[in-house]
């Protein structure tokens, strides 16, 4: 090798080898999943899809949504690794394959899957639709307005406040540690994406979020579906309250819109809602889009 190119690769291997020490670089090697604990042995797994929470209790485990197949068999065996203890209970949010779809995977693994009547449905018609039947764990276990249990020494209990992202969401709140999974119910600072295939209604998911505000205290943690910055995942009432103020303006912006005779390419065209200065990301038309259908349809 010429002196030259040999200065030039050694050049890039030290700079190579110095880069490897920051964080940044260091994650580049580091698994693709994250687990980070919360309180009272409750923790969050976070990949690819909706975040999952999960709770290592002495009784069993407790899992709160799935993401996707190759995701939940990360999970599956990270949570072998911290705890001997059997899979307990696995319990869906809602019914989106980004929390659902990894429910195959606990598959005589957990006794029971657990999720509101609506979700059920949900999932079945999506994959009766999809032609996936064969690729799901329904719930076996359903409920309307609350569900709870105790796994050893925490007490569990599921919200259902009424249609908002789906008309199936519930909110999975650990009542000891005072931790509540929202599933999709929060985008934090991310634009959110409104089934109305599946029953979404944005004006009722404003009232939701009061009721969730109204039934929680300043000390709960908040596990949320998705985030802008997947750091952000976690949060408090502010986060709530900021939601809240992002559908109310959706809703004010695009029924202005409508008033002034705009169509709905026109409006679905916009870059920015006025109002909202936190919400970032792609996907802003498809609020926009479910807004101006709401607002629209005939009663």
């Amino acid at each position: 090798m010429q002196r030259k190119q040999f200065i030039k690769a050694s050049t890039f291997t030290l700079g190579s080898l110095a880069f490897a020490n920051t964080k940044s670089f260091a994650w580049f090697f580091d698994d693709p999943w994250k687990i980070k604990m919360l309180r009272n042995d409750i923790g969050i797994f976070t990949e690819k899809g909706g975040t999952i929470g999960f709770l290592l209790s002495k009784k069993g485990i407790v899992v709160i949504d799935a993401e996707f197949p190759e995701q939940a068999q990360h999970l599956i065996t990270e949570l072998k690794k911290r705890s001997e203890k059997p899979f307990h209970l696995l319990i869906n949010t809602h019914h989106h394959g980004d929390h659902t779809s990894g429910n195959i995977e606990f598959k005589n693994l957990v006794p029971h899957v657990v999720a509101h009547e609506n979700s059920k449905i949900n999932q079945q018609n999506v994959a009766v639709k999809n032609k996936t039947e064969d690729k799901q764990l329904y719930p076996d276990q359903t409920f309307t307005d609350t569900w709870k249990t105790k796994v050893g020494g925490e007490k569990i209990k599921a919200h259902y406040f009424g249609a908002a992202h789906t008309n199936g969401d519930a909110i999975i709140h650990f009542e000891n540690a005072n931790i509540a999974h929202m599933g999709d119910l929060v985008f934090n600072r991310r634009y959110a994406f409104v089934d109305r295939s599946a029953g979404a209604n944005i004006k009722s998911w404003i009232t939701v979020l009061d009721k969730a505000l109204g039934e929680f205290d300043n000390e709960t943690i908040f596990i949320f579906g998705h985030a802008f910055n997947p750091e952000k995942v976690t949060g408090n009432k502010e986060d709530i309250k900021a939601m809240q103020n992002y559908l109310s303006k959706l809703l004010e912006y695009v029924e202005g819109e409508i008033k002034s005779g705009k169509s709905k390419e026109e409006i679905i065209k916009a870059k920015f809602i006025p109002g909202v200065t936190e919400w970032q990301g792609d996907g802003i038309e498809r609020g926009l889009t479910a807004a101006y259908e709401e607002l629209t349809e005939v009663k």
